[in-house]
């Protein structure tokens, strides 16, 4: 009788798990009813946190430590991932200028910068990289990405000539650009952004107005922020020629997506499609008999490109099995078996508090994916 195969392609479990030790601890299990079975673990993400993790290890890349400007000033250690190709990099904007790394006191999009996500980027160019994902999730930022670019070399001045201070607050004094510095480097490499959300620069559904008050902005800061940002991008659409205001994802990471568009060779793409992409998943799929897929927590949400949903499209372009696993099942999960998923399972043996669960992770999963394998024996 013919092995099966089983692709085990999981977000990690928030808190809990990577996407490795998902899989890993998948295959522990199925292992129980499957033993002479062949495992293949491609740890996957969507673009969000723990997208560098899962790239570096689904290509035997690794990851460094570089310490950079966060995002109110103070030094941060931040990581960055090296893939296994050795010329290809993948950052996460969060962390180096994420929401994690401001207070519920201290958060303040007037001032907060994404001068050390340009860091990063610097670093890269440093390393030889001639590509960068760039993950732009999780932002406390609302500067349009100038502190990004300040890091690679453009100065940002007021009518004066005087360099503005760092932060969205100041954007309304801007009057010219200087790109005289920018880092000739940045010309010779691809630039990739995983970004899935829409949101124009400015306006109603833009930047400021959508996600500025969990960064920390009063009704009136919005208002500020949001109008520093149309001189910002009506500064660059006159003298750098790019009218990048209503450009859908502009708006991402405080309008980190428009200051990658204006300052870079940068493209926007959906992360799992980019995660999809560098773990060879489709190739790998051809092979398999199963997939296993599933993340933290699963919900009618999980469609609008999150890991499950994009692991489910690709398995059905090949035809193959879709089971998914959760530790936490919604609202509206139903949606997703007309998405390509075949079964859904929670992994949580019953009530308990949080800390234990997260705890307990690795064995809920193994002891689920056994139950699982023995369930797909019978059939």
């Amino acid at each position: 009788m013919k092995q099966p195969t089983f692709l085990l392609a999981p977000d990690s479990f928030k808190e809990s798990m990577t996407a490795k030790e998902v899989c890993v601890a998948m295959e522990a299990g199925l292992r129980k009813a499957f033993p002479e079975a062949t495992y293949v673990h491609v740890p996957m993400a969507d673009g969000g946190e723990g997208t560098v993790q899962s790239l570096v290890d689904a290509t035997g890349g690794k990851i460094v430590e570089k310490e950079v400007l966060g995002p109110l000033g103070q030094a941060v250690t931040a990581k960055y991932g090296i893939m296994g190709d050795g010329v290809t990099a993948a950052i996460e904007m969060a962390s180096a200028s994420g929401i994690h790394l401001v207070t519920k006191e201290t958060k303040n999009p007037l001032i907060t910068t994404t001068y050390g996500t340009g860091e990063l980027i610097k670093e890269c160019l440093d390393q030889g990289i001639k590509k960068i994902i760039i993950g732009i999730g999780g932002s406390a930022t609302n500067d349009g990405g100038a502190g990004m670019a300040e890091a690679l070399g453009v100065k940002f001045l007021d009518t004066e000539g005087h360099t503005l201070p760092r932060g969205g607050g100041s954007l309304g004094e801007l009057a010219k650009i200087d790109i005289s510095e920018l880092d000739a480097r940045l010309a010779d490499v691809e630039i990739i952004v995983a970004c899935d959300v829409t949101n124009p620069l400015c306006g109603e559904t833009g930047a400021s107005h959508v996600f500025g008050p969990q960064k920390g902005a009063t009704p009136e800061m919005v208002l500020t922020l949001d109008a520093n940002l149309a001189n910002y991008a009506a500064v660059v659409k006159e003298q750098l020629g790019k009218d990048i205001r209503d450009i859908p994802g502009a708006g991402a990471a405080g309008g980190l997506g428009a200051g990658l568009l204006i300052f870079t060779q940068a493209t926007l793409q959906r992360g799992i499609d980019i995660v999809i992409e560098y773990t060879g998943l489709r190739s790998k799929l051809a092979l398999a008999d199963y997939c296993f897929t599933g993340e933290g927590g699963m919900d009618f949400q999980t469609k609008f490109g999150k890991t499950p949903y994009g692991v489910a499209k690709a398995a059905k372009l090949e035809g193959k099995k879709v089971i998914a696993l959760a530790g936490y099942i919604g609202e509206g999960v139903e949606v997703l078996y007309e998405e390509g998923i075949d079964a859904i399972f929670g992994i949580v043996p019953g009530a308990s508090d949080i800390e234990k669960l997260l705890a307990e992770g690795p064995q809920n999963v193994k002891r689920t994916c056994e139950n699982i394998g023995r369930i797909l024996k019978l059939a």
